[in-house]
């Protein structure tokens, strides 16, 4: 195979220039910012690299009006850092999966950020990274400019093309800059936890928090080693003291509670990000989503599995680290070869998202696994009876529209997850 050639533009300009280049010689690009999310995905079939880093820095900063404004490939670390100088955030907790496959911290970008609409714990009480999107710059496949939204709240004339973006993983267009909401950083946080409590029961506490008016701002539950359930409460020390002591009194006959204080809040839900609790060698990591209610019927549903899991987002999202040899499969499931025992256990690991009307992804795998993987979905997709075929249409006819050519991220298929 060919040397993937690197390309590393400093303008917007010079990105347009280079998407023209290879629409009109139909060469796929490969768009990147920092590279910590690249391992969630298949590889992509790319001439060229085009490596995004360098259009950095923020280039706007309004504190009063809670809006920042920074070029794509901005580390993520250089954002939170200006904006704790006013003691504001983003806030849908924005996280670096890099440490997740052994990388260093602090490459995650701006643009990653929302090309993957990655979200923190905050994500149930906040919205995820698409519902902060005031407004951004980009490049399509034709190699046309875009520009969407705009620098106030109040922005909603024609298409809402930031949301579009978002989780788009580069295959729309390549973002230039985006203009982000921002808010006040909690003054004080308090986490209450519940010690000891089934899967089950740990679920039903969470739903039952979300719903009184204590304003819970994370909700999460961690079985292993030792079951934690937590809610985190945030705003002024007085109002979180107060909620906190209803809240313990409400839940009081699902359990008892015991409040931690903001640093040693602050570090449990780093852990809770970072998935301090799950494994990591000879385990395949799944991202699980589910309607939160419905959480821990995943461990039910895999008991087979023998997995590690953390619930986030009250239960909507499940973490489950599987054995790499998980428990032996029928022999009947395997035909002649063409199936093997991994394609088995991560359709068995998707059918059961799917029996809770969730879905899931597959994060971290062994290489010659995740391309093994990849082949049997591929193959799944093009032979199946597809019971999500208007979606797909939807989604090829966006592609279409924005990059004609699929020469950005060529093999990343986002419709194949539906």
């Amino acid at each position: 195979m060919a040397q993937q050639i690197r390309h590393a533009p400093a303008t917007a300009a010079e990105v347009q220039s280079i998407v023209a280049d290879a629409a009109a010689r139909q060469r796929g690009l490969e768009v990147r910012g920092g590279g910590s999310k690249r391992p969630l995905r298949p590889p992509v079939a790319a001439d060229a690299l085009l490596d995004m880093s360098a259009l950095s820095g923020i280039t706007d900063y309004d504190p009063d009006e809670l809006v920042v404004t920074a070029r794509s490939g901005t580390p993520l670390v250089e954002i939170e850092a200006a904006l704790a100088e006013r003691r504001q955030m983003l806030a849908f907790e924005p996280f670096d999966h890099g440490p997740m496959f052994g990388a260093e911290a602090g490459r995650a970008t701006l643009g990653g950020i929302v090309a993957a609409n990655v979200s923190g714990s905050r994500r149930v009480s906040m919205g995820a990274a698409r519902d902060h999107i005031l407004g951004f710059t980009a490049v399509s496949g034709r190699a046309e400019t875009l520009k969407g939204g705009g620098a106030v709240v109040k922005n909603v004339t024609g298409f809402d093309l930031p949301k579009l973006m978002a989780g788009s993983w580069g295959t729309l267009a390549v973002l230039l800059s985006l203009t982000m909401r921002v808010l006040p950083r909690p003054r004080s946080e308090t986490t209450i936890l519940f010690k000891e409590l089934p899967d089950e029961a740990a679920n039903h506490l969470m739903s039952a928090a979300m719903a009184l008016p204590a304003a819970v701002s994370a909700a999460a539950h961690v079985p292993l080693p030792r079951a934690v359930t937590a809610l985190r409460l945030e705003g002024f020390a007085p109002s979180v003291e107060a909620r906190s002591r209803e809240l313990m009194r409400a839940l009081e006959p699902m359990g008892s509670g015991t409040a931690i204080e903001a640093d040693e809040s602050r570090a449990f839900w780093h852990g809770v990000r970072s998935l301090d609790a799950l494994p990591r060698d000879g385990h395949v990591l799944w991202r699980i989503s589910v309607p939160p209610a419905r959480g821990w019927r995943v461990q039910t549903l895999l008991d087979w599995a023998g997995a590690r899991y953390v619930y986030d987002w009250a239960g909507g999202l499940v973490w489950a680290a599987v054995p790499e040899d998980a428990a032996p499969v029928p022999t009947k499931h395997i035909h002649a070869g063409h199936v093997h025992a991994e394609h088995v256990r991560a359709e068995r690991v998707r059918a059961a998202a799917r029996s809770l009307g969730g879905h899931a992804a597959l994060i971290r795998a062994p290489a010659a696994m995740r391309e093994a993987l990849n082949q049997a979905d591929r193959a799944a997709l093009l032979g199946a009876a597809d019971a999500h075929s208007g979606l797909r249409a939807l989604h090829a006819r966006l592609k279409a529209a924005f990059d004609p050519c699929g020469i950005l991220n060529p093999g990343l298929d986002l419709a194949a997850e539906l």
